[in-house]
């Protein structure tokens, strides 16, 4: 997976390879990072095809595991899972494999950490571990109230910019299902749309106060690509992490900007309380745009 780093803006957004762009490079549009590999973050169950030979020769081929856990056979021959000894996981190739937990800890892999989380099931410290970002842990600044105000209107803009990148780049209805495509279609040849750049604060303001409407799907959107394990309507921590984990290290309002869009503190994110905290009006949540 690619990791390119907007100039001036810094969301940084998964492509293809492990790789980072230098901060001289053009700033560039890319793929949403909950569209590729989340496998890394989330502890969604991991599908394989196997045969009915392979089957019958191990159970454990067609026995599916979440992260942190492998499939082991009992003295039956009956396939469970367990936890992973972290130390099977394969070692760590470069920093950017690196990950830090909500413990401020830093572990070598997703495979380390999710194997280390696991083990700690059923307590309280394991309840409240989580993967919080990718790379090493540092220090994140404090997000202050002003800089708080500020991110939505990047996010808002790059989502846009992301949704238009991906109808460009459609051709084979891979990235996008046909009726997404109809609602980015609109966005896409509308002549007021701004282009992607590195604009201020106050052109983004402006802008969303002028062509508000073209921002309405793409918060939407986003959040039907992140609610998937359930989808249910509401995100978790878990949910958000393909979002977040990659965005922590380069905007240090990311967490706060979440845990506050959860203004009930449920600890789960409503469809009306992401939408808000991307500023829009109550009466234009839609639950049918998530297509």
């Amino acid at each position: 997976m690619k990791i390119i780093c907007k100039k001036k803006n810094l969301f940084c957004l998964l492509i293809y390879t492990k790789t980072c762009a230098t901060a001289d490079q053009e700033p560039e549009v890319g793929t949403n990072p909950v569209q590729v590999e989340v496998g890394d973050f989330d502890e969604a169950i991991d599908v394989e095809e196997e045969t009915v030979e392979d089957i019958v020769d191990n159970p454990c081929l067609n026995y599916h595991c979440k992260k942190g856990k492998v499939c082991e056979v009992d003295e039956g021959n009956t396939p469970m899972c367990v936890c992973q000894d972290p130390s099977t996981c394969p070692p760590a190739d470069a920093e950017f494999e690196h990950v830090c937990g909500t413990d401020n800890k830093t572990y070598d892999s997703s495979c380390h950490f999710f194997a280390t989380k696991c083990a700690l099931e059923g307590t309280k410290k394991g309840h409240k571990l989580h993967l919080d970002y990718i790379g090493p842990c540092k220090y994140i600044e404090t997000c202050l109230d002003s800089e708080l105000n500020e991110f939505p209107l990047r996010m808002r803009d790059w989502l846009k910019n992301v949704l238009v990148t991906l109808y460009e780049r459609d051709e084979d209805n891979n990235l996008l299902t046909e009726k997404q495509k109809l609602r980015v279609k609109k966005i896409y040849e509308n002549e007021k749309r701004l282009q992607a750049g590195d604009h201020s604060l106050d052109l983004l303001a402006h802008d969303f106060e002028k062509n508000y409407n073209m921002y309405i799907f793409p918060v939407h959107w986003q959040f039907g690509q992140l609610d998937q394990h359930p989808v249910d309507g509401y995100l978790t921590h878990t949910e958000l992490a393909p979002l977040r984990a990659p965005l922590i290290p380069m905007e240090h309002c990311t967490t706060r900007f979440f845990e506050e869009c959860d203004s009930d503190s449920d600890k789960y994110i409503a469809l009306e309380e992401w939408a808000s905290c991307f500023g829009l009006k109550e009466q234009d949540v839609d639950k049918d745009l998530i297509i």
